[in-house]
Order: C-alpha cells, then structure tokens, then sequence
C-alpha cells in the first residue's frame, strides 16, 4: 500500500511539476525564471521517486516511529531551547512586520549573532553587513523583488 501511495503521489507531483514548467514557458523571462527553477528540479525529483517505487527493492519495513523530543537532554532543556528557537523566529516575523524585509534581515542577524552567539563588536558588525550586503545585491539589485515598507515607516512617514 505505501508503494503505490508513494507512486500515485509522485505521478501525481511529475504532472503538476512538469504542467508548471510547460506553461511558463511562453511567459516574459522574469515572470517563468522561479516557476521553472522550481518545477524543472521538482519534476526531476518526483521521477526519480516515481522510478524508485516502481522498479527499487522492496525492504522490510520499520515500525513507525514517534516524534521525539532529544533523549539525550534534560526536558527542561529541550523545552527551553525550542521556546529560544521559536521567540528568535516570532521575533524575526514582528521585526519584518515592523521594519520591513531588508532591514529586519540586518538586525536579527546583528541581535542573533551578539546575544545568542555572543560574538565581538568587530565581527557581528562585519558579518551583518557582508549577509545584508548579499541579501541586498540578490534580491533587489538583481532580481529587483520589491519589499514592501515596515508598519513604523508607513505609520510616522
């Protein structure tokens, strides 16, 4: 049964996949770029799987396993360095919302690398400005993706 449902969805993947691509191929360059960067790859990856279902060896079967949290800490560990990784990630989502992309990027690179890295002065400011300076020359000097402005600079400007 997993098989073919394993099958079936990779079809199922290569048509959709493989329909994307085929239908952006008549469009302007930068409108087809990111679905055929993405459905080309996609396509290639659910053949593969497609072709492993149907013709790879059939192994004995594990059991399911259960998601577990680390068995090799404490769960007061667990809990409190999965809380960390979730407020860096909210905080991340409301520095976006309130500052904008580019320059959220930039400050949680900065807040990330001094308080949950507790690197020096010197290097978060060289590392900061070396990630912002590519996140800035991909993404708005050669792609030209526009980012909308944050809350704050459309509330005070």
């Amino acid at each position: 049964m997993h098989s073919r449902a394993s099958l079936g969805l990779a079809i199922a993947i290569m048509l959709l996949a493989g329909w994307g691509a085929l239908s952006a191929l008549d469009w302007p360059w930068k409108a087809k770029l990111f679905p055929l960067v993405i459905g080309i790859p996609l396509f290639c990856l659910a053949a593969a799987e497609a072709l492993w279902c149907a013709f790879g060896a059939r192994g004995a079967r594990g059991a399911a396993a259960d998601f577990q949290m680390s068995s090799d800490q404490p769960r007061e560990v667990v809990i409190r360095r999965t809380a960390i990784a979730v407020g860096w990630i909210v905080g991340f989502f409301a520095l976006i919302a309130l500052l904008g992309f580019p320059i959220a990027v930039a400050v949680l690179v900065f807040a990330y690398l001094k308080v949950q890295g507790r690197e020096g002065w010197l290097f978060n400011i060289v590392f900061t400005a070396v990630v912002w300076a590519c996140f800035y020359g991909l993404f708005d000097l050669l792609l030209h993706l526009p980012f909308p402005p944050g809350w704050l600079f459309e509330w005070f400007a």
